[in-house]
């Protein structure tokens, strides 16, 4: 990769652009850049090669399975992807979100829905929806209700921000610990002020987390997420990069698995741990994280999960290539960095497996044939919706445009069409 380009890749400015949509533009440019040296040749290659077959009916990614509650008909699931199309002051989703994730419904399907605030408090960031207030759950009644006209299921993410949410935005930006996320080396902008959690905070955000599930049940969805991943408020409890907390919720695995469990199981009390799942991303450096040896920290925590709530629906695991929400040149995973430890412990339960991180239809469909996990996709969703159909079918995949990822209208968002809208859908 060229100097310029490794030079520009940091995942902070990345955020730090959405402020700035002209920033925001311009290093969307630089990004697909990156992608288009680093990364696109490979993809294109695979997608060169899958489109001249046509994945078999029998393929292991087309199988049923039963997932918690639900009944799929195939392992091509919808990974959380944020948007920003919210509205900036009241958190509710716009009206064409229902066109959007109906779009990505296919018939025994899975989607994730984006990252969705549990409380104002947990929030920090514009643009994202919430599911804590009445206008919010009516919203997303009709996203639900979109999703299921096209026999889809669709998952709630609940999402609570910690230490990484823009105090300009909350009043009070609440983390696991004492440490503040320093942007990157060399930076010059001070780290926002923060509040490190009182016990008296954590019981509240537990029963943020338990009333959001409740709500977002009520609007429909068919089960919740718990985000844990890429250096949010229960990832910051999970690993030592953000935890230096003395008391029963820091130090030893034990005392860090507290509050996540704490999160996990009142979720699960409240709506059913088949309707229950939760995210992880064991090697990602994104906002300041990971840890000496993530696997020390993570099969643990997945053995802490599955013994917690052995009837839990899944649990979500990022590869080690990703970085937050980018394929990163710059982090090539090392050899050790694997999730089939991980998988090994969910593998001997009746909790499902779901993998997500930089997938091609290709890698897809051979991972499926050697595992039993599930496949995640994030960015190829956007400008193919009818992305399990494609690659059951060998159709060829349109290149996303990071530009209009986050762009507050529905350029980018509802105007992609399907390949072929008569061809037969799954």
């Amino acid at each position: 990769m060229s100097e310029p380009l490794r030079a520009a890749w940091t995942q902070d400015q990345w955020l730090g652009s959405l402020e700035d949509p002209q920033q925001h533009h311009d290093l969307a440019r630089l990004y697909d850049g990156i992608y288009k040296e680093a990364i696109f040749p490979v993809f294109f290659f695979q997608s060169r090669q899958i489109n001249k077959m046509t994945v078999e009916k029998t393929s292991k990614l087309f199988t049923p399975v039963k997932v918690g509650s639900v009944e799929l008909k195939h392992r091509v699931v919808l990974a959380p992807l944020t948007r920003l199309r919210a509205d900036k002051t009241t958190a509710v989703p716009v009206d064409y979100a229902a066109e959007y994730y109906a779009q990505r419904s296919s018939e025994g399907g899975l989607l994730v829905s984006e990252g969705t605030f549990i409380a104002e408090e947990a929030g920090g960031m514009s643009g994202v929806p919430g599911v804590y207030s009445r206008e919010q759950i009516a919203a997303w009644k009709a996203i639900t209700d979109a999703v299921h006209a096209k026999g889809g299921y669709i998952f709630c993410q609940l999402w609570a921000l910690g230490r990484v949410a823009k105090p300009s935005i909350v009043p009070n930006v609440w983390s696991a610990g004492s440490k503040p996320f320093v942007k990157s080396t060399g930076s010059t902008e001070l780290p926002p002020k923060f509040t490190t959690m009182a016990k008296v905070d954590i019981d509240r955000f537990v029963g943020h987390y338990r009333q959001a599930a409740l709500n977002a049940v009520e609007a429909g969805f068919d089960g919740v997420e718990l985000h844990g991943a890429n250096g949010y408020l229960i990832d910051q409890f999970l690993q030592i990069n953000s935890n230096d907390r003395t008391d029963s919720y820091g130090g030893s695995l034990e005392n860090r698995f507290r509050f996540p469990l704490r999160v996990l199981n009142a979720v699960c009390d409240a709506i059913g741990p088949e309707r229950v799942g939760i995210r992880m991303s064991p090697f990602s450096r994104f906002q300041g994280m990971r840890e000496a040896d993530p696997l020390s920290v993570f099969v643990p925590w997945a053995k802490a999960i599955v013994k917690a709530q052995p009837s839990l629906a899944f649990i979500h695991a990022v590869e080690p290539r990703i970085e937050g929400g980018s394929d990163s040149p710059d982090s090539i995973p090392k050899t050790d960095d694997t999730l089939a430890p991980i998988r090994g412990v969910v593998s001997n339960s009746d909790v499902k497996f779901i993998v997500a991180g930089g997938f091609t239809p290709e890698t897809a469909v051979k991972h499926a044939s050697e595992t039993n996990d599930l496949v995640g996709f994030g960015r190829y969703f956007i400008p193919n919706p009818d992305l399990p159909a494609r690659i059951q079918n060998g159709w060829p995949l349109t290149k996303y445009d990071r530009s209009l990822f986050y762009t507050p209208d529905r350029k980018g968002y509802t105007d992609y069409p399907a390949y072929n809208l008569g061809a037969p859908r799954l």
